[in-house]
């Protein structure tokens, strides 16, 4: 039997509680497509900065370092709100870690089944078939990350505050080569979205994008779209994308709001994916679900663990070569929020159930 040794970071909120369903599902997934799991717990987030001084230590970094690939939850609350920007779980954890293992690609599906159009804010008939799309976003790139990055105060008493968008023709490309193997999969269909009537990194990121899939991919049908109009095409007519691909700061709205527009943040898992090869082979990273902590509801019981689950199928996918496996917790998942029990509904919070009962569901028809 394979043994998958990878990283648990629970987190905090949620992140504890849908964690421990998604294991328990992971060791289901385990038993019958015969592996074992070796895995570790490391704090992340608001919980580590509790226990040891910053949200992302080096005991934790150590943990991944050791693994090969990162299970992760959520981190930040209003409990570190007051905390000076720079120590916030969701900067001081979350960007160090992905800067830390150069996961420069987020691979984010937007899935709605058929069967639940109806939890879409969408008008029905512009999805009849639900939603079926992916967003590409670059991780560790552009105006997050670039240099400069301040704030000072000038002559007369004015705050100034200063960021930088910066992108360099070898993180074009290697984005774009994700891109590249994400249609091949699906629909051979592309759209990478900018701001090039604005902004000069924007020009080099269409002047690359275009020269590598005209040399790499030229079977790859690849258009172009500029940010305030991909986001206005997102909501009037979703399915006309299927690949959308773009850099940190777009992706990071545009793939917020395809998860609004499928009706719920909790049913989408993400992958993050790294330059380096775990020692399967296998790219190295780290799955998350695309919601937050949910402090409101933490401890309750009743947060949705889909999102957690499916990052469980995504990270058997891709980080593991558990290619059957994967497909099977996913189509678990499918069954057991479009069944007829009102499971469906409950996956997208209108009407509460344990979290444990979801899992359960889900178990049922792994």
């Amino acid at each position: 039997m394979k043994t998958l040794k990878f990283a648990v970071l629970p987190g905090d909120g949620i992140g504890p509680e849908v964690m421990e369903v998604a294991l328990d599902v992971l060791k289901s997934a385990g038993e019958e497509f015969s592996f074992t799991l070796d895995y570790e717990n490391a704090d992340i987030g608001g919980i580590a900065f509790d226990k040891h001084g910053t949200a992302f230590p080096d005991s934790t970094k150590q943990v991944c370092e050791a693994s090969e690939a990162i299970l992760f939850g959520s981190v930040g609350g209003p409990k570190w709100e007051s905390l000076p920007p720079k120590e916030q779980p969701e900067r001081a954890a979350l960007l160090p870690i992905r800067k830390a293992f150069s996961l420069y690609a987020n691979v984010r599906p937007g899935l709605l089944y058929p069967e639940l159009t109806d939890a879409s804010p969408l008008k029905k008939e512009r999805i009849p078939n639900g939603i079926d799309i992916v967003c590409i976003r670059e991780l560790t790139g552009g105006i997050y990350f670039g240099q400069p990055k301040s704030t000072s105060t000038l002559g007369n008493g004015e705050e100034q505050a200063i960021d930088t968008m910066v992108y360099k023709t070898s993180e074009i490309e290697r984005i774009s080569e994700v891109a590249i193997n994400t249609a091949k999969a699906r629909g051979n269909r592309v759209c990478s979205v900018d701001k090039a009537n604005v902004l000069e990194t924007s020009v080099l990121w269409r002047k690359v994008v275009t020269t590598y899939f005209a040399k790499h991919a030229p079977e790859i049908e690849l258009s172009h779209m500029y940010v305030d109009n991909a986001a206005m095409q997102l909501a009037r007519d979703p399915n006309q994308f299927d690949v959308l691909f773009t850099e940190n700061m777009f992706g990071d709205i545009l793939s917020d709001e395809m998860g609004v527009i499928c009706g719920s943040l909790g049913m989408l898992a993400s992958a993050s994916l790294g330059a380096q090869k775990n020692s399967l082979g296998f790219p190295f990273g780290l799955y998350e679900p695309s919601g937050g902590t949910a402090p409101d509801i933490a401890g309750k019981g009743i947060a949705n663990p889909c999102a957690q689950i499916l990052s469980v199928a995504m990270m058997l996918r891709y980080s593991f070569g558990q290619l059957e496996a994967a497909t099977a917790i996913e189509t678990a998942v499918e069954k057991a929020v479009t069944s007829g029990n009102r499971t469906g509904d409950i996956a997208f919070g209108i009407d509460p159930i344990s979290t444990k009962a979801m899992g359960e569901a889900v178990l049922s028809h792994l």
